[in-house]
């Protein structure tokens, strides 16, 4: 005999940093698995310290992180969790981070700057991770930025329920709020049986991040219930004054769907003091009760995750199972 045979058991194990642990038990609730405990706590000097209170050896580990502020201080909490999964001998280690960090930092606009979502990968990598699963990517191209595979997972048939649910039996056209998210706008259309398209024209000012000079409707929204769709909402600025724009152009009410709701500094009071009807997200990140506010729908994205972590683990097809899009 020139070979130990051996059927071993597979295991699932689910892993939680502390930026969002809610989020992880909901995934483990789907999965029928609770998150394993860790010890995770910060030294006085700001230095993190990780470790498992079980053994992780042969696990399929999956180490779930929500990147919300500080964002700094969780990515190195994730990298530390993903390297001490690779010294204890888990046998394939998964990031899954619903938001992933950087994500908008992803090309040089000018000389002297970083790829700062590049190098955010590499980092997950030389840390140890196999696999990269994150929802509603800043960009598609991020997916190669990653040696190994990448399960991209779109929120967009989450979001488009509750739209249907909600104004479906409105006259509707989807809004991108710039030309770059025009295909993300027809998916959305498709999904919407067929909807008009618009989107904004925007003019803006690379030296000041998140400040839009100058809007223009191209498409048609008059006596219309626009759907505004983008991938994240951070200050606000740009998707009221995308709002704006579109009630000036004659929108009989406007709707914002996003799936990541960063919500920075003044995004809450914006959002509630515009004439917007309804800002409908995910919980990709933790959104504070001090944060909620009439107008806001936040939507599980634990399902979804649960799905493709089961799919992955089984080494089942994550594509088939999202329609393709992943």
């Amino acid at each position: 005999m020139s070979a130990i045979r051996q059927t071993t058991n597979k295991s699932l194990m689910l892993f939680t940093g502390r930026a969002y642990p809610e989020l992880t038990t909901e995934i483990g609730g789907h999965l029928g698995v609770t998150p394993t405990p860790t010890a995770s706590y910060e030294f006085a000097n700001g230095e993190l310290f990780v470790r498992f209170e079980e053994s992780v050896r042969g696990c399929d580990a999956f180490v779930v992180q929500s990147h919300t502020a500080p964002i700094n201080t969780w990515l190195m909490e994730q990298l530390l969790m993903v390297d001490a999964l690779k010294r204890a001998s888990a046998k394939r280690i998964t990031v899954v981070a619903p938001f992933f960090p950087y994500a908008r930092q992803d090309k040089k606009h000018r000389g002297r700057e970083p790829i700062s979502a590049r190098l955010v990968a590499d980092m997950f990598k030389t840390a140890g991770a196999d696999r990269l699963m994150a929802v509603d990517l800043h960009t598609a191209q991020i997916q190669g930025f990653f040696d190994g595979p990448v399960d991209h997972l779109f929120a967009m048939d989450v979001l488009v329920a509750e739209v249907k649910r909600k104004w479906g039996d409105r006259d509707l056209t989807v809004v991108s709020p710039d030309s770059g998210r025009v295909r993300v706008s027809e998916r959305w259309s498709d999904k919407l049986g067929g909807t008009p398209l618009a989107f904004i024209h925007k003019t803006r000012d690379i030296t000041r991040p998140n400040e839009v000079v100058a809007n223009r409707v191209v498409g048609e929204v008059k006596d219309r219930v626009c759907i505004l769709v983008d991938d994240m909402i951070d200050t606000g600025g740009t998707i009221t004054k995308a709002a704006e724009t579109l009630f000036a152009e004659g929108a009989a009410d406007v709707v914002i769907a996003a799936t990541h709701g960063v919500l920075s500094g003044p995004a809450v009071d914006r959002l509630k003091n515009s004439r917007v009807s309804d800002v409908i997200v995910t919980n990709t990140l933790p959104i504070e009760p001090e944060r909620h506010f009439d107008k806001l729908t936040v939507l599980s994205i634990a399902p979804l995750l649960a799905k493709a972590i089961k799919a992955v683990f089984e080494d089942g097809s994550v594509t088939s199972l999202f329609d393709g899009a992943s």
